[in-house]
Parts: structure tokens; sequence; C-alpha cells
């Protein structure tokens, strides 16, 4: 490794840049971007002795690297990576170069939805149980570094929890967890894939480097994520909120359901996980603070990975308990004259929507819209029972969600087309809900019509609210 190109200046790209210089190499970081906020990480970079070139790629140079590290943002068919392609070259994800510098346990979390509820609370499980971990990899928001950091600032951690995106995922070659979690698998990201079943393949490899160690937490919810692993080595173990043990194995695998809800608690087999005999409690789900039950199956994976890496049950159990809401991820943001506002803004998928009006016991103001990802409605059609009093379409989605839903929909009495904007939806949602509803932002769509990102369409939401009250 005495010479590294590191493609790409975002977050991930300057983590890998840092640590590769810190262990001695020569870095060669190339970006096509020559805004300011890359000349601004250039110019970081580069007063710590490292090459940086912006508005262009030198094929050459980094053709010429003995490892070249691709930033996730960067696409399969990109004109770099075809370069190097055709010369028979290869490159690895900025977390699989990370992971070369990490001699502890490594727990890798993937799937459509819920991976960063599920890696944020995971990570604090660990913590709460008394283990030195430490959270990386695609988290985002503010929670957690690129992968690339952790060996910088967290030298000494014993276990690694890393988020892995499909993009992070593409470009592993040797990547092997210790522990892997398959949260859920839905349609998504269908700019950058022609297919779901091409970004599912990039899931899968996940499993791809699997030994007789390898440890598997899978959704058994859904008959898709049981099958993703094909015929990977190692072991498996379901969460689920509709099975128990006593419904037998779950198909396909023959994987056995080693967490579950049950009677409103949630609990594990401890036999399965061969940690003791017969099963356990580990909490009510009224004593978890994370609402919605798409949550309490986050909470479910998150303590079968701690306890499989070796969490003692009590440290997992107090863990669940104090638990915090990450924001814009079904986050109540307060009650206001009897109606409970939440912010899901991170729903930017139609399946994350769906989870999250069916995880509610109350009835739904659902407030849908933004930038359209194209994506078939008909599941979130099936989702908007009598549980939902309304259904309020906005933004440069709201035209098509409103037309195509009002078709299908039995009662499309209970839909509108709002004009004005997320502020617009908002007001009307206020008009329309009545003490004891829930006004649920879970848009389904990106924010890019009228935010910056999902992060400040959360936060304007939250401050319609603050105004409001």
């Amino acid at each position: 490794m005495k010479n590294v190109a590191v493609l790409g200046i975002g977050a991930s790209g300057v983590a890998a840049a840092r640590l590769a210089h810190l262990k001695g190499a020569n870095v060669h970081v190339s970006d096509l971007q020559t805004h300011a906020a890359a000349a601004a990480r250039a110019a970081d970079l580069r007063s710590l002795g490292i090459e940086v070139e912006l508005g262009r790629h030198d094929a050459d140079r980094i053709a010429a690297a003995d490892v070249v590290v691709a930033s996730p943002g960067i696409p399969p068919d990109a004109p770099v990576l075809r370069d190097l392609r055709a010369r028979g070259r290869t490159w690895i994800a900025e977390p699989e170069f990370a992971v070369r510098f990490h001699a502890g346990a490594l727990i890798a979390l993937t799937g459509t939805n819920g991976k960063t509820t599920a890696s944020v609370l995971l990570a604090h499980l660990l913590t709460a149980a008394g283990l030195k971990a430490v959270l990386g990899g695609n988290v985002g928001g503010g929670f957690a570094p690129a992968a690339s950091m952790l060996p910088i600032e967290s030298p000494d951690a014993d276990v690694w929890v890393l988020e892995m995106s499909s993009f992070q995922l593409a470009d592993t070659v040797d990547f092997r967890p210790s522990v892997g979690v398959l949260t859920n698998l839905a349609p998504d990201h269908l700019d950058r894939y022609d297919s779901v079943e091409a970004y599912w393949a990039d899931k899968a490899r996940l499993f791809r480097n699997a030994d007789e160690n390898s440890r598997w937490v899978l959704n058994g919810d859904q008959p898709e994520v049981l099958a993703l692993p094909g015929d990977a080595a190692g072991r498996r173990f379901a969460f689920s909120t509709t099975r128990t043990p006593g419904d037998g194995r779950l198909e396909p695998g023959n994987v056995p359901v080693a967490a579950w809800l049950e009677g409103g608690v949630m609990r594990v087999d401890l036999e399965a996980l061969g940690l003791g005999t017969g099963s356990a409690d580990l909490t009510a789900v009224d004593d978890f603070p994370l609402l919605g039950l798409h949550n309490v199956a986050n909470g479910l994976a998150a303590a079968l990975a701690a306890l499989l890496a070796g969490a003692p049950l009590q440290g997992v159990r107090d863990g669940l308990r104090t638990a915090t809401p990450l924001p814009n991820r079904m986050a109540p943001v307060g009650e206001l004259d009897g109606v409970l506002w939440v912010n899901d803004s991170k729903a930017t998928n139609v399946a994350a929507t769906v989870s999250a009006v069916a995880s509610l016991d109350r009835p739904v103001v659902l407030l849908l819209g933004g930038k359209d990802k194209g994506e078939d409605l008909s599941p979130l059609t099936a989702a908007l029972g009598a549980g939902v009093r309304a259904v309020l379409c906005y933004g440069a989605a709201g035209e098509r969600f409103a037309r195509e839903l009002a078709a299908s929909m039995s009662t499309p009495e209970r839909l509108e087309h709002v004009d004005g904007g997320m502020d617009g939806a908002v007001a009307r949602g206020r008009e329309l809900a009545v003490p004891g509803d829930v006004l649920l932002l879970s848009p389904a769509c990106s924010s890019f019509d009228e935010f910056e990102n999902y992060e400040v369409r959360g936060r304007r939401f939250e401050a319609l609210f603050g105004e409001a009250a």
C-alpha cells in the first residue's frame, strides 16, 4: 500500500485519504468537482501533504496506484471507473479500505429502510452493555463519521458498527463482517439501478465472503430477505413482529425466529443463540422510546446483533429502554390540540411510508409529496385503509400521487391535492385532523423540489409546529 489513489473528495474520500496518509502511503485524491466546498476540503488535505487534483481524474496516475479507493457517489458507469475496468484494474469501497486497519469484531448493517436507526441503536446497545463500540459508515445526518475515520479517532475500539449502503457494498471485494444485519428490502435508487434485482444484488454482496463463523440477522417477515443470502455460509437468525418460535422455522433457509414481539413484549430465544435455555424478555414495547412497529423490528434486529457480538442480556435490556429517537425518523414533535405531530421526513420511498402508516395505532392525516422518484404506488394504495383519515398530496409529485391514488382507493374522497408546497399541506392537515389523530409527515419522496435535503424538510415541519403552538 505504498501508493493510494482516492476518487472523490466528499466525506468518505477525505476520510480515506487521511487514513492512508496516516499509515504512511503516498496519497493522490481527485474529484471532478471544483466548487467552494471541494476546494476547501482540498486545501485541508494539501495542508497535510496530500496531493489533490480537482476538475479531472488523471487515469494514468490512478491506474498506477497500488490501491484505488472509490467514494460511493461515483456511479459504476463513470468514465474514470470505465477506464480502470478497461485496464484490468479494480478498486474498493472506502469502508473496506477502513476495515483493513481494524482487528476487532465487525458488524455491518444494510437494508432499504431502517438501517440508520438500527445501526445507531445497535451501537447504543453495545455501549450500554459495556463494550468499546463505535459507529461509522453510511450513517449520515451527523450521527457518525465515515468508516475511515474510525481507526483515526477510535483506534482501541473492540467492535465496529458500520451502516453500508448498496453503493458501498457494490465496490466491496474482501469485506466480511462478523455479524451482518439485513433490515428489509424494497425498491429504491432506481435512478441509478436498471432494476430492483440489480439493486438487491448489490445488497447481497454483504454475504459474498461468508464463512462458517459468520452470523446473519435477517428480517423474518420478508421472504425476499431470507432468500437474499442464497447459499452463503454461517448461521442465520430471524427477527419478526408477526411470528414466534412456536410457528416453526421460516423459509427459505430454515431460519429460526430468534427475536420476536409477543403480547406487547420484545423477546429473545436464548437457546437459539447459544446463550442458555428457554427465552427471555427484552423490554415491553411501552418502555421502548422509539415510535412505531417498524422501530420495534429495528430494536429486535439490533438486540440480536448485540447479543451475537457478546453483549450481556441485561446490558441490551438497559440499552433498549434508554434509546432515543433519531430526528426525521418517526420522531414525535409534540401534541397540539390533541393531535400528535410526527416527523418522518426520512421516508423518501414508498416502502418507508407504508411501514410508517402501518406502525401507528391512531388515525392518520398523511402528508405525501416532494420530488417524484417514479415509484409504483400500488403498495401505498393498499396501506391507505380505514386508519387513514386523510391523504394530502403536495409538491412536484402531488399531482401524480393524487391522480393515481384516487383511481385505486376505495374512498378517494379522503384524498386531496394541495397547493402551496409542504406548508400548504400542513395547514390543510391541521384543518382536517381531530383530537386523537396523528399528523404524519412521511412523504414517500425526496425533498429536492422544495428543500435542500430531508433534514431541512423535517426542520421546516417542526418549525411549523412551533409557529402553530
